[in-house]
């Protein structure tokens, strides 16, 4: 008879390769029955997603530099307000502003309406970007990525949050502790 092949349920993500930086998690799993006969044949056994740790191994904070920051767009957060206030756990946040140097393509090939708010990225732009609760780290009292304790003129790295082929560069221009961004160019930190 023709016999597929059996695989078992995939096991636990592992975590993240490397500390600090962008890389990858795994999860596996194995083959309980080989086809035979032409049988189906066995479908991948590793997959691999996407992962940002940000302690080291010791448990340690990662530099704020080699962290890049996960963005989408400012409108999520008036939703992110309304949650965080039900749950009376919203703490102060603040603003960084960062002027735009790189921007990958990606960023305006995407036409998925969760993604039209990448069209007001362009190199040279000042942008102003929130850190709120959740974001921000009770520990650090930050968000990851914001550039705190870059030096001047360090080019720091973002992604944004719903097309991993969106991503850029930018410079840290200054912290503000009342957010007033403008709507078009207002960003949140994830």
């Amino acid at each position: 008879p023709v016999i597929p092949c059996v695989v078992s349920q995939w096991s636990v993500w592992s975590g993240c390769t490397e500390p600090c930086k962008t890389t990858y998690r795994v999860r596996r799993r194995h083959v309980i029955q080989e086809p035979r006969n032409g049988g189906e044949v066995c479908p991948p056994l590793e997959e691999r997603a996407g992962c940002l740790e940000y302690w080291t191994r010791q448990g340690t904070e990662c530099k704020q530099s080699l962290i890049p920051a996960l963005i989408t767009t400012g409108g999520f957060g008036k939703a992110r307000k309304k949650r965080a206030a039900a749950d009376s756990k919203e703490g102060a946040g603040y603003c960084v502003e960062f002027q735009l140097v790189t921007i990958t393509p990606g960023c305006l090939q995407s036409h998925h309406s969760y993604t039209r708010w990448m069209q007001y990225l362009r190199e040279g732009h000042t942008v102003c970007v929130e850190c709120q609760y959740p974001a921000l780290d009770s520990r650090s009292l930050h968000c990851y990525g914001d550039g705190s304790g870059s030096k001047k003129n360090q080019l720091l790295h973002w992604q944004a949050v719903g097309n991993p082929r969106c991503k850029g560069s930018w410079k840290r221009i200054r912290q503000l502790d009342t957010c007033s961004c403008p709507s078009v160019h207002s960003f949140l930190f994830i």
